[in-house]
């Protein structure tokens, strides 16, 4: 068996995705070979997230997993990339016996040299620095499958500190790229039958920040906007406090960008915000979503919430739900505050039993479901334009496709509609999608 044969395993958001897919490019470039079928790999790589606990230990469990096949295939190398290798570096290899490499978030472009040394002479590598430049930052991978969307990195890394974040910690401070470099990437997977981008950066709304082009966010999505053949622009994340007006304008004038934002506000506490370290007051978010909702009143908004956190009262917690009635999201990732070691907010007083966690919790999703239900309803009777992306999960005689509004929609079709943008009547509603007709 050819021993340059990687699998790829992925946990944790976007970015995670995203760093995989570049990984995999890596790997290739470099003559490797992927497969889908880990029992088939020499190298199994596992790209990992660490903002919360939870997914933390089922990444443990996991790498176990991976570490019993070198019983059968004692030349198996087991590496392990991303946030938690590099909040964990080296103490990775006491928690799992077995692991051979150890590599951060900017090591990626590093990952073939450091596995094909350690299938030459054994041992085990560390790679957690810190770098000025990113190599893989630039590294643009064309869509499988057919697939017609795709992410595009503009920048890394996160100047926040969020009390309750790692990310700083793991992905280093922000860092942009040149937009040539961006709008050359988008043009070539617009080539390749790209339809729809979406920008990724621990907070988008601060590109620009250290380039000497003077741009800003909004000046780099309107140059993207101008790119032939594409057809939609979505991003991913942004920070409340650096939503400024004329990023808030481009949902009003510009064509191409989706009537779709995920802004998180976390909490609606304006002590627990503080605490948060958040930059924002309820009274600041509150305003964007009034300016985002004028600019573009059929706006879809997305959020994050936590709950939970050291010091939220009772009182904190209905704020949070006050507000919740007054926004009325689209949809919601809501989470339990989970202590990530190295951040301030491990120090702070007076937590949250965890009973008490889950009880606002479950009371915050039971809201959420509803209000998502109930706008998904609003849309019955409604026509939208829905690109198609592929055949239904629900049944292979359906197609499958988003609103501009991040709307799944499902539908009778066939698969010459892949790709397309079609009209549809939407005829029913549900919690996670829409039912549709051809109009």
């Amino acid at each position: 068996m050819s021993k340059n044969i990687f699998y790829i395993r992925t946990f944790g958001c976007q970015m995670n995705v995203h760093d995989s897919e570049q990984l995999a490019s890596i790997m290739v470039d470099a003559g490797f070979e992927q497969t889908d079928d880990v029992s088939q790999a020499q190298v199994i790589l596992v790209n990992t997230c660490s903002i919360r606990d939870k997914v933390a230990q089922k990444i443990v469990s996991q790498i176990g997993r991976y570490r019993q096949l070198k019983e059968n295939n004692p030349y198996l190398v087991i590496g392990v990339g991303g946030c938690l290798a590099q909040h964990w570096g080296t103490s990775l290899f006491k928690k799992n016996v077995g692991i051979d490499l150890v590599f951060g978030t900017h090591a990626l472009d590093k990952a073939p040299e450091m596995i094909r040394r350690i299938q030459r002479k054994g041992g085990a590598i560390v790679d957690t620095a810190f770098h000025k430049a990113i190599p893989s930052l630039n590294i643009c991978t064309l869509p499988k499958n057919g697939n017609l969307q795709t992410f595009v990195t503009i920048m890394q890394g996160c100047d926040n500190f969020c009390s309750y974040c790692v990310v700083p910690y793991l992905r280093g401070r922000e860092q942009s790229r040149p937009s040539a470099d961006i709008i050359d990437e988008i043009r070539v997977l617009v080539t390749h039958g790209v339809k729809e981008v979406t920008l990724l950066g621990q907070n988008v709304n601060s590109y620009g920040k250290g380039l000497a082009e003077g741009l800003r966010f909004s000046d780099l999505i309107s140059k993207i906007d101008a790119i032939d053949g594409l057809e939609r622009i979505r991003f991913t994340t942004s920070h409340p406090k650096d939503l400024t007006d004329d990023l808030i304008n481009c949902f009003g004038k510009l064509g191409k960008l989706c009537e779709y934002i995920h802004l998180p506000f976390q909490a609606g506490s304006n002590s627990i915000l503080a605490r948060m370290n958040r930059g924002y007051t309820r009274e600041d978010y509150l305003a964007k979503v009034v300016s985002l909702r004028e600019a573009c009143p059929d706006i879809a908004i997305s959020s994050d919430a936590i709950v939970g956190f050291p010091g939220e009262t009772t009182m904190d917690f209905e704020s949070t739900l006050e507000m919740m009635e007054r926004i009325r999201f689209d949809n919601l990732f809501s989470f339990k505050y989970s202590e990530r070691e190295g951040t301030t907010a491990v120090n702070l007083s007076e937590k949250v039993p965890e009973k008490e966690k889950d009880r606002r919790l479950s009371l915050l999703q039971e809201i959420q479901d509803r209000h998502t239900l109930e706008m998904n309803k609003a849309m019955i009777g409604r026509t939208f334009g829905v690109l198609v992306e592929g055949i239904s999960k629900n049944s292979s005689r359906d197609m499958m496709g988003r609103t501009r509004t991040n709307k799944i929609v499902n539908f009778r079709g066939t698969e010459n509609l892949h790709g397309k943008t079609v009209s549809s009547l939407i005829t029913a509603a549900y919690l996670h999608s829409l039912r549709g007709e051809l109009s």
